[in-house]
């Protein structure tokens, strides 16, 4: 039988349309007494009467009313109360504090063309870069959680280059750990007041993936093995890599920023509560 004492964190909601015109929102929650997923339906009355900061990745609340399906593993809520409050992210001198140290590691690049590539795109987009998550789901879904993942990303590279020095660029490979995500910027919007992430659907009119315009940016502008890290960072065709990893004779280059990524993803602070 359902048990509305439970409480559940808020993994991820979404909002989209029904047949009839009407709103529906998507709501899956992470029961905490086992960890188990629970997928919910709220109708639009039940939205137009939640306010919708309770949806916020990572806040903890409980099902007030609802009616579960026979495997109790999806539930229509008509109710839902606030237990506590996540963190939108990273606050704002976190976030300054942390772009900083993106810009130190871009300066430390000694081809020149390179570096100021990097560096402008930096600063020309700072303002998006500060606030953009790294994902709607799978990691560092918070405000300024592209900017912990990238950072995360050039400290796992800092600390491998010493090992492999003599065969790793490291000017290539800080500029890819810096751009492999970097057009997440305009794949995901993030309502600063709610913490509520969506994808940019203007975005997605004109490219495919943020790893298309990584790839597509670096290579314009000649930076090839860059670009072809970033092509490559999803490992798989079938995980969304423009560049597979199967395929023969590649670059040992183009397996780093795949490992250092993928590190940083399931070992980061991946999570709104991993921020404390």
């Amino acid at each position: 039988m359902p048990d509305f004492s439970h409480t559940y964190e808020v993994v991820i909601f979404s909002i989209g349309d029904t047949k009839a015109g009407t709103k529906m929102g998507k709501l899956q929650l992470k029961d905490l007494s086992d960890d188990s997923l629970l997928n919910c339906i709220l109708w639009e009355e039940t939205l137009n009467r939640i306010d919708p900061k309770i949806f916020r990745a990572g806040n903890l609340v409980k099902i007030l009313a609802g009616s579960y399906n026979e495997k109790y593993n999806n539930c229509l809520v008509s109710s839902l109360a606030l237990e506590k409050e996540a963190k939108l992210g990273l606050s704002k001198e976190e976030r300054d504090e942390i772009f900083n140290k993106i810009v130190e590691f871009a300066g430390q690049i000694t081809d020149e063309k390179l570096k100021n590539f990097v560096v402008s795109l930096l600063f020309e987009h700072e303002e998006k870069f500060k606030i953009s998550p790294a994902a709607r789901l799978m990691h560092h879904n918070y405000l300024g959680g592209l900017l912990e993942h990238t950072c995360e990303c050039l400290e796992i590279a800092q600390r491998l280059i010493p090992a492999f020095y003599k065969k790793v660029d490291t000017n290539e490979l800080y500029a890819a750990c810096i751009l492999h995500d970097f057009g997440k910027i305009f794949e995901y919007k993030i309502d600063t007041e709610s913490g509520l992430i969506e994808y940019e659907e203007n975005f997605q009119k004109e490219w495919l993936t943020h790893s298309q315009w990584g790839f597509s940016m670096c290579m314009t502008n000649g930076f090839k093995t860059v670009a072809k890290m970033i092509a490559a960072h999803h490992g798989r065709t079938e995980w969304g890599a423009i560049v597979d990893l199967n395929e023969k004779d590649l670059d040992p280059m183009f397996y780093l920023i795949h490992h250092i990524d993928d590190l940083s993803a399931k070992f980061g602070k991946t999570a709104i509560s991993d921020l404390g």
